[in-house]
Formats: C-alpha cells, structure tokens, sequence
C-alpha cells in the first residue's frame, strides 16, 4: 500500500508539495489567529510564498512560540476538537494540542502507511505495548492506524513483563510496538522463567522512542544486545506529537521514510539556515492537512540528516537517519561535542551493566560536567578501567563514573509519571 506520491519522482514530490504549501498559508492566514498576526508583524505576503525554498522568508516556530500562545495556534471552534493530546513544554506547563474527526483521520492514515512500510499487513495481530491514556498521542494513534489496516491490536500498555508474556503466550502477536530496551526486561524474564523466546510468534518489533541504528544504519550496541539473543526483526521509527506524522523503516533500514503528503521536512543550522546536503542539522517541519493546529516551520531541537537517494524498497522520498540527539541536550565536555545517544551507546555495549543513568551539572568554572551512575555485579578497578578506556577510545574523552545500585536507578528511569525510560538527568543551570 505505497502511497502513489511517495513513488513519484522528486520533481513531482516537490510540486505536489508547493501545491499543497499554498492551501496551507491560505488557510492559516485565514484561521490560525497566531499565524495571522506573525504574518502581518513580519510584513509577509503569503501570495509570494510559492516554491519550497520560498518557507526560507518565514520565521521559523518554536516550542516556546507555541507554549505562550497555545490557544492562539487553533484554527477550529473548540466544539470541532474531537481528542486532546499533550505534549511537555520547555517552559513548565504542557501544551495541549487538540484534534478534529478529520486529524484523526489523517492520524490513523500516517500510521498505517508507515506500519505498511515496515512490513506490517491484514492478518498480522499486534501487542500494543504503549500507553493510550495520560493525553499520550502516540498511543492513540498507533490503535487508529492498526485498526485501519483491519489489524488485530492487544492493548496491554507498557511494563509488566510477565502480563506481555502472557498475552504473546496466549494472542499469539506477529509485531510489538514497545521502546527496544523494554526488549532486555522481556529477555530476562523470559530466561528466568523457561520461556523459549525464538519460538513463539513474534517475528518483528516497531521500536519508539530510542535509537537502534549508528548513524551508518548498522545495528547499534542495544539492537545488537536485543538480536543476540532475541532473533526478530527491529524497525525504527520517528514522530512527535507536534507533527503527528511518523517516520517509519521499510525492511532495507536505511531510514525513516518521509510522507510528502503529511508533512514538509527541512534541516536548518543554527542560524535558521538550510544545512548543505550530507550535513546534521535541526529537523524543522510544516504539517499538511491539520485542521486544528497546522504548525509552520516548527523547530523539533532534534539534529539528523537527511538522506535523499531511492531506496530499494520503491520509495523517491527522502529518509530521516538516526537522531544524533536534542539540540538541547548538547554537551560541551573538555572540547569535545557530545549527546547522549553516543553515550547511551558505549555504555550498552556492556552486558554486565545492569541499569545507568547519565547526570550533567554545571561546574564553578561555568561548564558540563558528565556523571555516569552505574547499576552492576562487577564492581571492581579492573571494569572501571576498562569502562574508562572505552569511552577514551569512542568518544575521545572519558566522563566521571560512579558504581550505585538498581534500587536507586530504577525508580528514577522508570518514573511512573513518564512515558518512556528516562536515562538523560539534565542538572545544569544558566551561568551569567
């Protein structure tokens, strides 16, 4: 079920695209009170805004734009709004989008092609291992997608080891959709209590919310540690509630393919500037076909790359690569650059690391400082070590490490108010 666009050759993408851009800034101009006044305070004619490269005379939109005017993004009375989802906010409070029949829809669309994509088709059963509750989005619309596809869904919800096992042993699902290293307490579980987990009838999982692949699109340390022993099938994909759009792997793995129809996607510097070809940089958006809150060049503070040649699997879209990590969560440690996903990958290479989490704080001289607590049996120099040198060896700088134990990471990782592991603790603060 390839959507015919997303076969068509780029020439066609991009004017299908323009088309499309030109009923967007009409349409927010005419409905969108914060667009409306962004506009006119920038002396924009949107009559002007016709190509692609033209989104470059826009202001950009940011997390905190959409924090202070909320309600002003609502293109729809409130008696249209169908469902609301929230999303947390950079300045304390969440922001609240809210969603039409008609987003629904289209929300229930994006997923099924991207599940399509991945492999998923009519027939397969699929064990829902997020939530849907707590205004969570994803949730919601991975339900909307399967449901559209005449898939069967088993909505268990995140955690508990043993009721997942139990509705695989029992349902029988072909495809999970969970955080990949919710996989390694599946693992355990089933090691302990006999379970042969290369013969039941999962055969794929769709992995959210954390990174499988290095940047090269080979497996990184936590796929690697999951298919060692774990012999199914991993997809990455790649959303956000803002978007309401996902980036989903087909079989060759080589990125999440972009839905020209769904969503316009631009890579943009520092300076709000589009990146050369090749290069990392902000993933900035503009949705299609929203009707509540349509967000216009809308900064994801996500760095990746874009990837432009035809895939194998029929596709000309473009494909978005790993995320390298938020551009928030930059560290700048002893000169050298770094996020936590290259962290997150050296310290799962390590198997007889049980539980980390990774701590920055800002030292009296005004920089990051890096705190890696770590959870395992082998607690000794010798690991240390060995753990010290590897770090030196793949990120060129080796951070401050400290032994502690399960009984003081696990409540902190898995926080009962949040929607998935938290691993990353930023502690720093702004020096003047």
């Amino acid at each position: 079920m390839i959507p015919k666009i997303e076969t068509a050759s780029v020439p066609e993408i991009k004017l299908f695209q323009e088309n499309k851009l030109t009923e967007l800034l009409q349409y927010v101009n005419l409905n969108s009170p914060y667009y409306r006044s962004l506009f006119a305070k920038h002396d924009i004619d949107i009559a002007k805004i016709k190509t692609i490269e033209d989104l470059a005379l826009l202001p950009v939109t940011s997390k905190e734009d959409l924090q202070k005017y909320n309600d002003d993004f609502l293109c729809v009375p409130r008696n249209a709004i169908i469902d609301y989802a929230t999303t947390s906010g950079t300045l304390g409070d969440p922001v609240t989008f809210g969603l039409t029949n008609n987003d629904l829809d289209r929300l229930a669309y994006n997923e099924a092609i991207s599940f399509d994509c991945a492999g998923i088709k009519q027939g397969d059963v699929v064990q829902l291992m997020t939530t849907m509750d707590r205004r969570f989005m994803a949730g919601l619309a991975y339900f909307l997608g399967l449901r559209k596809m005449n898939v069967g869904v088993i909505r268990v919800g995140a955690g508990i080891p043993e009721l997942q096992w139990d509705s695989i042993l029992k349902y029988k699902p072909t495809y999970l959709i969970t955080v990949p290293s919710f996989l390694l307490k599946m693992i355990e579980y089933a090691e302990q209590h006999g379970i042969d987990i290369n013969n039941t009838s999962v055969k794929g999982a769709i992995c959210i919310g954390e990174p499988i692949r290095d940047q090269d699109f080979t497996p990184n340390a936590l796929s690697q540690k999951i298919n060692t022993k774990w012999n199914i099938k991993l997809f990455s994909t790649y959303a956000s509630t803002e978007m309401s759009t996902a980036f989903t792997e087909c079989n060759q793995g080589v990125g999440g393919h972009h839905h020209p129809e769904l969503i316009i996607v631009e890579v943009l510097d520092d300076n709000n500037k589009q990146v050369q070809k090749g290069e990392s940089g902000e993933l900035t958006f503009t949705t299609l076909g929203i009707e509540a809150m349509p967000l216009i060049r809308f900064k994801t503070g996500d760095i990746v790359k874009l990837h432009s040649d035809s895939c194998t699997c029929g596709r000309n879209t473009l494909r978005v690569g790993p995320v390298i990590g938020r551009k928030q969560h930059m560290i700048k440690y002893k000169g050298t650059t770094l996020y936590p996903p290259a962290m997150n990958d050296v310290l799962n290479n390590f198997g007889s690391i049980d539980n980390y989490i990774i701590e920055i704080s800002t030292n009296d001289l005004g920089t990051d400082e890096i705190l890696i607590k770590i959870a395992t049996q082998n607690e000794t120099p010798a690991f240390l070590q060995e753990l010290r040198d590897h770090f030196r060896a793949k990120l060129r700088v080796t951070p401050k490490i400290e032994f502690t134990t399960n009984e003081v990471l696990v409540p902190l990782i898995f926080n009962p108010n949040s929607r998935k592991p938290i691993r990353f603790f930023d502690h720093r603060k702004n020096i003047v």
